[in-house]
């Protein structure tokens, strides 16, 4: 795909977010002038540990989107098993498409085309929900979750409360 065509798509994608948007999180761009990068607002989910919070993130555009995915990497600090310690988001949609060569996720696991802003979105926010400790990003934070799981509540709530206080 061209540098034209997945600009176009981009600027489609984000249209049709500023027309109808979805609950539990905001899009536009980092920089009017370049449409592969955005800068989104994620809500934290309601009846989870991160309610109440919001957390900001950019997602970097490739020029071969769809065809590759974005990656995506928090600039609020969040503290996640699947997000690493310099925010950057570890989910199987955002790996690059076809066979893992460790085995763990099968390529329909991975990267589509399909994919839109609004699926990367609740996919992420479905993670925040939702941890998957098997394949950490930030290992501290997924053997806190699994052994000490008070302490990762406090750690969780103190990045909240920062969030709120950044908006």
């Amino acid at each position: 795909m061209s540098e034209t065509q997945s600009a176009l798509l981009l600027r489609k994608q984000l249209s049709e977010l500023n027309k109808n948007p979805v609950e539990g999180f905001s899009a536009g761009l980092v920089d009017d002038s370049d449409i592969y990068k955005w800068e989104v607002l994620i809500i934290g989910p309601p009846d989870t540990m991160y309610e109440g919070g919001f957390f900001k993130a950019h997602l970097h555009f490739p020029k071969e989107y769809p065809l590759r995915p974005p990656k995506m990497k928090f600039v609020t600090e969040i503290w996640h098993p699947n997000i690493e310690k310099n925010g950057d988001v570890c989910i199987s949609i955002l790996h690059e498409p076809g066979d893992d060569k460790y085995g763990y996720e099968r390529a329909y696991e991975r990267w589509l085309p399909v994919h839109t802003v609004e699926t990367i979105l609740i996919s992420v926010i479905s993670m925040l929900a939702d941890p998957n400790d098997e394949s950490p990003a930030n290992v501290d934070a997924a053997k806190e979750w699994r052994e000490d799981f008070p302490n990762f509540k406090r750690k969780v709530a103190r990045c909240v409360r920062r969030s709120q206080e950044e908006v």
